[in-house]
This record gives structure tokens, C-alpha cells and sequence, in this order.
């Protein structure tokens, strides 16, 4: 460079100054954006007159009056509603597994208020980040979580499937059936997958059976038939080993081979039951409603079209319960996967089920209708010191239950709440590679609850401290006016009292009562440069770390 001629020189120099005065107006403009009160373009798919028509609000209707007649039967009062921040945040964790961003709060502000619940819903569900993260709860049922090749890639174009399916919208009892009776490489029939993960567990011997009916089963009918895999149950239920083996003998013709899975009619699912000397050959039969099932046609579509049966009620149960325990953090039901097959049913469920029927297993529609009811809206919390919130109320769902948030949740609100821009498939590269490498990290030492993710999981000593004093949290609250909303906040941020209101909107999807306005406007006031940088994220770290945020209400 110093030998370099005169003009040379100057012509690199001013190349460099128009690179970085460049730079420096496209930051300007990017960050100056990031405070604009422009909404977001509404939903392409809402139309707020679908949800006054009389069908909607009569199944909603039926819902509410099953609801107040059981809570009068139970003489228990339910709290009142809750705002429509609180319920766009629940939505979003529910189905995309994320709080709402600063962007996306301040367009459903926009809206009507009476049209803020299905606004919101029509967003999510244009949102990639809806049927992605509905796909992978999904697949959890399906197919595990389980360790081995399968996980490698085949798991992945699976998911990547039924995320395909749901952004479109497909009828569920569509998807089932493809799941169960696909035929194809794993490559161009990703469904086929549900099959194929049986293998890597199965020593090379092909499809398991016994792995499949019981898959099947859980995910599909919300019944536990595997307990009788070994003997017949031991306390008077209804089952008997042979149910359980003669619902698997229909996975018995499937094979893998060079062509894919396939069905092979010359193979046979055998099995050795309880004190009997040798293996004997098991027709397949199901355990319930023969009725439904066609007499003929390969084994597995036979199967896949008595499972998704209208008729066939335990299928559109499990589903409800699924999507119910999606939106409540709890199932409906209170175990996911263990339905009683003749009831008693909790309120909503066999309206929810018709319903589902009736509109050929639409899971929006479901979603929708769950969404609109008195239960879902209800507060988690009781406006009345002198009438508190009881166990019984979240029992009867007289209030909205208080759950812990589920680790992919944590982390996905942790990432979302710690920037302004919605991070969603039209976000830009940098903050989507960034959530991509951050929530594979942290999960792995927050850890995850595997398929079993409903149950009751109690906070641990090691997640309070990767919270508290974890690399995630730390970069997220640190002074990075490119990356962390925290950064953006302390420049943009009009007065004090904004910029405390903007942090409460992005962390905790609310705006601070009057006491929390007096306790932290005064810790930033007159704070100037990195010392008002650091204050305000000090401020977001306290939210992060706070019960509010660890919990769905």
C-alpha cells in the first residue's frame, strides 16, 4: 500500500469512506426503523365476520354452557377475563413456542379489541414458525425422541413434512393416514419415517411391530394397550396381551428395502405369548370398534383408515387433548395419552370432537373454537383479595392453570424477548442463525423433557443458574445496538418511563404496574452512554430471571 501510485491510494481511501458512511446510514436507518409505530400488514386470511357466524358461536356457546354448568355444580366461581396481551402471549407459546415481539404488540394494538384473539391467530398461523413448532410437538408423539441414525437427517424430513402439511392446513385424519400406511423412500416420502424409526432400534430386523403399535396407539388413540405387551393386565381392566399383538400383526407385511417401506404379503408378524412354548402366527385384529375397520385392502391401510374412522372417536379425542394441552400447558385430560374409551369426558371434549368431525378434522378451526372460549380466556389470576385463587380452580379450569414453561419455550421467548424484530422465517440471516445455534446450546444444558412433556417438571438448581449466570442470557442483555433489543431500547427510547414500558412489553408482554414504574424509572434516570446501557439491561436480566417469565398465565 505505501509503494502503491497517488491515485491508487486515493481511490482505495475514498472506496473504504463510501463503504463505511454506507454502513453507517443502512445501520441508522435499520435502527431508527426498529421504533417506528408503522403496523405490520394484517393477516391475508382474517375476516373477522367468520367467527360472528351462527355455527361458530354455537359450538363456542356450548362449550361456555358446559363449562358455567359445571363450575355451578362445583360451586366455584371463575375469575375474570384476561387482557388481550396476556392472550396473544399464551397463543404464541402455545403454537410457536415464543412470546410476541415489540413489533407484533404494537400491531395487534392497532386492532379492535373484540378482534384481537383471531387477528392474532390468523398471524400465527401465516407464521412458518406455527407449523414448525406444532410439527415437532407433534413428531414427539410419533416418533420420540430417541437417540440413534434416525435423529441424523430422516427425523428432520419428517418433521420438515408435517410442518409442510399444517402450514397448509391439511385435514388431520389426512396426515394420520399417510403417517401409517405411506409407502416409499424415506427421501421423497419423508411421511414413511414414522416406520422407518423403528428400525435403528430393531437390531436390522426391519419395521418393529411391537414399537409401532404402541406409537400408534398413544399418539393416535390416546390409549396405553402396550401395558398388556407382556400378559394380560392385572387389575380388571379391559385389555388383554392378545389386543395389544393382534393390533401390531397389521405392521407384520411391512418391510424396508432398496424401493423403501413397503408391504410384503408373504410376511407374517409372529409372536411367543406368555407360557406358550413357541412362537404362533397372530392375525391382525383390532382392539375396538371391528365395525370400522374395511374388510379389504393391504394391512396398513386398512389400519390408517379404521384409525382416522369419524367414528372412530378416541382419534379426534387424542387430538383435541393434544391441541388443548398445546394452548393450556396442560392436557384436558390429564394424562396425554390415556384417554378412558366409554368416560366419563370433561366439559368441552365431545363438543370439541363433534365439532372436529364435522369439519372434516380441520385443526385450525379447532384451535380457533379453543381460543374463543370463556376457559381459555379466563385470567390466571383473581382480581378479588378476598376471593382467591383455589386448587379447585384450575382443577374445574375456573381459572387459567399456571404451568411451567416446557425448556423450548424458555428459550424461545428468551431469544424472541430480547429483540424488537420478529424472528420469524422473513427475519433477517444473522438473528435466525443466531436463535438456531443458541436454543440447540442451551437446551442441552437446560434440558429437555423428551416426549413426555406434559407432566409435572418441578425448576431445577442448574436452570435457575444457566439463567441467572448463563452465556445466552449474559450476550442477550449485554450493550449490542445490533443484535439486543436491551441496546436499542436505551438509544431509541423517547423518555425513561418508555424505555421501562418497552422492556416489560418484550419480556413479559405487559406493561408495568404503577409500583414497578416508581422502582425502576429512578434506576435509569439521568444515566447516560454505557452506564444507561448497562441499568437497562440489568432491568431485562431481573425480568428474564423472574417467576412472571418462567411461567405460562
Amino acid at each position: 500500500m505505501s509503494d502503491a501510485p497517488p491515485d491508487l491510494k486515493r481511490s482505495i481511501w475514498r472506496r473504504n469512506f463510501t463503504f463505511l458512511a454506507f454502513c453507517l446510514i443502512a445501520s441508522s436507518a435499520v435502527i431508527g426503523s426498529l421504533w417506528s409505530t408503522k403496523p405490520l400488514p394484517a393477516p391475508s386470511s382474517f375476516d373477522a365476520d367468520d367467527y360472528e357466524e351462527l355455527d361458530f358461536q354455537k359450538v363456542v356457546g356450548e362449550i361456555d354452557f358446559q363449562f358455567d354448568r359445571h363450575w355451578a355444580t362445583n360451586k366455584i366461581n371463575p375469575v375474570q377475563q384476561a387482557d388481550s396481551l396476556l392472550l396473544a402471549r399464551r397463543l404464541s407459546l402455545g403454537l410457536t413456542g415464543t412470546v410476541p415481539s415489540f413489533e407484533e404488540i404494537k400491531a395487534l394494538e392497532e386492532t379492535k379489541e373484540e378482534d384481537r384473539v383471531q387477528w392474532w391467530l390468523s398471524r400465527l398461523f401465516e407464521d412458518r414458525r406455527y407449523s414448525d413448532y406444532l410439527a415437532e410437538r407433534l413428531a414427539r408423539a410419533y416418533v420420540g425422541v430417541e437417540n440413534g441414525p434416525f435423529l441424523v437427517f430422516r427425523r428432520r424430513r419428517m418433521v420438515d413434512w408435517i410442518s409442510e402439511e399444517i402450514q397448509q392446513n391439511q385435514p388431520y385424519d389426512k396426515i394420520a393416514k399417510a403417517l401409517i400406511a405411506s409407502e416409499g423412500t424415506w427421501t421423497t416420502q419423508p411421511q414413511a419415517n414414522f416406520i422407518t424409526a423403528t428400525i435403528d432400534q430393531n437390531e436390522d430386523k426391519g419395521p418393529d411391530e411391537i414399537k409401532l403399535a404402541a406409537r400408534l396407539t398413544r399418539a393416535f388413540l390416546g390409549v396405553r394397550i402396550d401395558c398388556v405387551q407382556c400378559h394380560d393386565d392385572m387389575f380388571g381392566d379391559r385389555w388383554k396381551q392378545k389386543d395389544f399383538h393382534q393390533l401390531a400383526a397389521f405392521f407384520g407385511e411391512a418391510e424396508v428395502s432398496f424401493s423403501g417401506v413397503r408391504d410384503n404379503e408373504k410376511n407374517m408378524y409372529e409372536y411367543r405369548y406368555r407360557r406358550t412354548p413357541e412362537k404362533q402366527k397372530v392375525l391382525p385384529i383390532v382392539p375396538f370398534s371391528n365395525e370400522l375397520l374395511p374388510e379389504e385392502g393391504k394391512l396398513r391401510e386398512r389400519l390408517a383408515t379404521w384409525v382416522t374412522h369419524p367414528l372412530n372417536r378416541p382419534f379426534s379425542r387424542t387430538i383435541v387433548n393434544r391441541i388443548w394441552a398445546l394452548m393450556f400447558n396442560q392436557p384436558l385430560v390429564p394424562t396425554i395419552d390415556s384417554i378412558p374409551l366409554e368416560g366419563p369426558y370433561p366439559p368441552a371434549m365431545e363438543v370439541l370432537v363433534d365439532d372436529l368431525i364435522a369439519h372434516r378434522f380441520d385443526l385450525q378451526r379447532l384451535i380457533r373454537v379453543i381460543a374463543s372460549t370463556k376457559a381459555f380466556q379466563l385470567d390466571s389470576k383473581s382480581a378479588d383479595e378476598n376471593y382467591p385463587i383455589t386448587r379447585e380452580h384450575e382443577e374445574h379450569w375456573a381459572s387459567y392453570p399456571l404451568t411451567r414453561l416446557r425448556p423450548e419455550q424458555v428459550v424461545g421467548g428468551l431469544i424472541q424477548a430480547t429483540s424488537l424484530r420478529t424472528i420469524n422465517a422473513e427475519a433477517h440471516i444473522i438473528p435466525k442463525l443466531q436463535r438456531f445455534f443458541s436454543q440447540g446450546e442451551f437446551l442441552k444444558r437446560y434440558g429437555d423433557f423428551g416426549a413426555d412433556e406434559f407432566g409435572e417438571q418441578a425448576g431445577t438448581i442448574p436452570q435457575r443458574l444457566l439463567m441467572m449466570n448463563g452465556k445466552l442470557v449474559r450476550e442477550k442483555t449485554e450493550n449490542n445496538i445490533f443484535l439486543n433489543a436491551t441496546a436499542r431500547i436505551g438509544a431509541l427510547a423517547p423518555t425513561d418511563r418508555k424505555a421501562v414500558e418497552a422492556i416489560y412489553l418484550c419480556v413479559l408482554t405487559r406493561r408495568p404496574t404503577p409500583e414497578e414504574y416508581q422502582a425502576f424509572v429512578p434506576a435509569i434516570e439521568g444515566l447516560k452512554g454505557d452506564e444507561r446501557h448497562v441499568a437497562i439491561g440489568d432491568i431485562c436480566w431481573a425480568l428474564l430471571n423472574s417467576t412472571e417469565f418462567a411461567w405460562n398465565h
